[in-house]
């Protein structure tokens, strides 16, 4: 540092207060001040000490949050709810009792063999419960799910019922929790690979009927389904052994979500063009940072047009603020390492920032001095910040 920067009287071994400025060239010291002083010790003469018994707080504290006390309502369904769970802890439950079509429930799990819900429901018709590949809040249908349940027999009914609220892992835990109980009643295990077996015969009947189903209500819904759902579903008809209904349910859906990326990536190109057009250079930087679909990319025209743009726009005559804020949207933008600033305003927070966005735009580079750009700074996933489709 500079002598000239210490101030007199100071000897070796003193303390001083530095303010520095780091940049890319390294750590220059701009000024130097004394320390702030040590606190003295505080003064107790001439103070009066009020000496008693301290009060105890409590070992324990219950605060209780708003809205979190919760009462159970005790209604006849809530009763009957509890009498069966206490059961089947003492095992006591209906294990060999018959069922609704008749006959005893032998070797299937206990957990998908019961009697339907309140209403005449089964499983497959979701009182209200998401099933597998469900998400809230996105409309479903069980049409085919009911239909493939009514063409099964009476012993895989309940196999299928618990693939589709789980999947294999479902039957795998039915099946355990079966056999725990029946340990505990002393009554024999079922016969689980049997039921392992059936329930990979069933898997592929059973996910293409939840297929058909979210495939049915995307249909129905159109232009008001949203884009990644469509996207998801189009995606999952990949994954299974589709049917004739299924392929000409797929291949509408592959039409559907093909026209409207379509729409969205000439209406995305549209906004560029446009604010173009207006001089409104900022606008377009920015609407080139969220395109429909994250690999969607300019034509190489407009993307030479929209640099060109960035870079006139970029002067040593706009205001420092406005040039930062432009900086900002080209740093973000795909045409970020074609741009060419015209210049660099005067000011020396506006220099900072071009030396950090240095990296992302090199002609940055040779506008400050620099001889190699430094590496550019880490990106935010912009596809992740901004969704404009809801997709």
């Amino acid at each position: 540092m500079e002598a000239a920067l210490v101030p007199s009287g100071e000897k070796v071994g003193s303390v001083l207060r530095a303010d520095v400025e780091v940049g890319l060239e390294g750590i220059e010291v701009l000024a130097l001040s004394a320390a702030k002083p040590l606190r003295s010790p505080e003064r107790v003469e001439g103070r009066i000490e009020v000496r008693g018994t301290p009060k105890r707080a409590p070992d324990v504290s219950v605060i209780l949050a708003p809205g979190s006390s919760k009462r159970r309502r005790d209604d006849g369904e809530g009763r009957d709810r509890r009498e069966r769970r206490d059961k089947r802890g003492r095992g006591e439950g209906d294990a060999a009792a018959p069922d609704e079509r008749g006959g005893e429930r032998g070797d299937r799990p206990r957990a998908s063999s019961g009697p339907r819900r309140p209403g005449g429901r089964r499983p497959g018709e979701r009182d209200g419960r998401p099933a597998r590949g469900e998400r809230p809040g996105v409309p479903t249908s069980t049409v085919h799910r009911n239909a493939m349940l009514g063409t099964l027999r009476p012993e895989q009914i309940p196999v299928a019922e618990q693939l589709l609220r789980g999947g294999l892992q479902a039957v795998r835990q039915a099946i355990e929790a079966q056999n725990t109980a029946a340990k505990a009643a002393g009554k024999p295990p079922v016969a689980g690979d049997a039921l392992l077996a059936m329930a990979d015969e069933l898997n592929p009947v059973v996910r293409l009927a939840e297929w058909k189903d979210r495939a049915s209500v995307a249909q129905t819904a159109g232009k008001d389904y949203r884009l990644r759902e469509l996207r998801a579903v189009v995606a999952a008809s990949r994954t299974l052994n589709l049917d004739e209904d299924g392929r000409a349910m797929a291949k509408a859906l592959q039409e559907a979500l093909d026209q409207r990326t379509t729409a969205l990536r000439e209406e995305w190109l549209s906004r560029i063009t446009n604010a173009l057009n207006d001089g409104r250079v900022q606008q377009a930087v920015e609407a080139s940072i969220r395109p429909p679909e994250p690999g969607t990319r300019c034509p190489a025209e407009l993307a030479v047009r929209l640099a060109g743009a960035a870079g006139e726009a970029l002067s040593a005559e706009k205001a420092p603020e406005e040039w930062m804020q432009l900086l900002d949207a080209v740093v973000a933008s795909p045409v970020r390492r074609n741009v060419k600033p015209a210049g660099i305003p005067d000011d020396e927070v506006a220099r900072q920032a071009a030396r950090h966005a240095a990296g992302a735009v090199p002609a940055l580079a040779k506008l400050l001095g620099l001889r190699i750009p430094p590496p550019p700074p880490r990106r935010v996933d912009a596809e992740r910040r901004f969704s404009p489709t809801g997709g």
